[in-house]
């Protein structure tokens, strides 16, 4: 019966053991992912390139690059006529009364109501379509690079704050926090 007491005793400690080691492995490696200045400093051209589309995006550079790519294709847009109402209309306007503010805010909220109830029937443009569907796959995928980059825990971090922690483990005083404790009671 000993034997076996001795032999489950012998499995504890060394469970405990390598509990103790891959607890030690993964708080050095959450503390080297989250490093965010170390990783600056070792990778500044990287950092910046990020940062950089990060503003190109969040400036809608993709979308003033889209609009002057079809300028440069197309052409440039055909400027706005100086009248843009029959002349029909324009008579009917004048029939309505002399205050033109408020026949302007009259036709502007009817026009506005109208393209509302136009633009829902049918739907975004193609080439606005296009544009947010190729956008939003390269912003997602760009995004979920810059994250996994920023907290993926580099080689030389990693076995930094791994051997830190370790010292830390051989000198308690450095340890911050709650004194260790014995991993197991004296045995009676």
């Amino acid at each position: 019966m000993a034997t076996e007491a001795d032999a489950a005793r012998e499995r504890v400690l060394a469970a405990r053991g390598d509990l103790a080691v891959e607890v030690e492995r993964l708080q050095a490696s959450a503390r080297a992912a989250v490093d965010v200045p170390a990783k600056v400093r070792r990778n500044p051209v990287r950092t910046a390139a990020v940062a950089g589309g990060v503003g190109f995006v969040a400036l809608g550079g993709p979308r003033r690059l889209f609009r002057r790519a079809k300028s440069a294709i197309v052409g440039p847009d055909a400027p706005l006529p100086e009248q843009m109402l029959p002349e029909e209309i324009e008579k009917t306007l004048k029939r309505l009364g002399t205050d033109g503010d408020r026949i302007r805010g009259v036709v502007e909220r009817d026009f506005a109501a109208y393209v509302k109830a136009a633009e829902k029937r049918r739907g975004p443009p193609l080439l606005q379509s296009l544009y947010y569907s190729l956008t939003s796959t390269v912003l997602r995928r760009g995004s979920k690079l810059a994250v996994d980059w920023l907290l993926q825990p580099d080689e030389h971090g990693f076995t930094a704050q791994l051997e830190r922690i370790r010292r830390q483990r051989r000198d308690p005083g450095e340890r911050l926090g709650a004194e260790p404790r014995d991993p197991l009671p004296p045995s009676a």
